[in-house]
């Protein structure tokens, strides 16, 4: 099952209940895992399971970056407040950073949050009809590994190096 980490800061609460009841039947097919703070709101407000961690200044974001770091998380979503000073600042761009470095989808704000639900929630409905994501990867992986030989093939001629035609 997919894990996806949700952190809100104080002043985003709001945004995040109503993120949260809206795709309230979404997130329910995944394993969640939040800081103290924001699991409790989720979980008494929302009534979803959620795996509680630290609060974010106690190391709740340092928590899930190791988390992050080992692809134990498959997505975070962060409610960060920009106008308000962290004091756990260094937690939350280690946090960023982390997610950055190991490619897993990162929302700081509600466009994004709906953007990777809605991605993550059809790659679950994929995974749901495996030969569906066989085909696909069959059909269309075939045909776009093919398409990005072909334009290595002719960036390389351009450039004047001989492309190698076993590859």
């Amino acid at each position: 099952m997919k894990k996806l980490a949700i952190i809100a800061h104080d002043n985003k609460r709001f945004d995040l209940v109503a993120w949260a009841t809206f795709n309230r039947v979404t997130l329910a097919r995944f394993a969640l895992i939040a800081t103290r703070q924001t699991a409790r709101l989720l979980e008494r407000k929302i009534g979803l399971p959620v795996e509680e961690l630290l609060s974010g200044p106690e190391g709740g974001d340092a928590q899930i970056a190791a988390r992050v770091a080992v692809r134990q998380i498959d997505a975070v979503f962060f409610f960060v407040d920009p106008l308000a000073a962290q004091p756990h600042q260094p937690d939350i761009q280690a946090l960023l950073r982390v997610c950055n470095v190991h490619n897993v989808p990162l929302a700081t704000n509600l466009a994004t949050a709906d953007l990777i639900i809605t991605a993550v929630s059809r790659l679950d409905e994929l995974r749901v009809a495996p030969e569906l994501v066989l085909d696909l990867r069959s059909t269309a992986a075939e045909s776009l590994a093919g398409a990005q030989v072909g334009a290595v093939r002719v960036l390389l001629e351009k450039a004047g190096e001989p492309a190698d035609p076993a590859r």
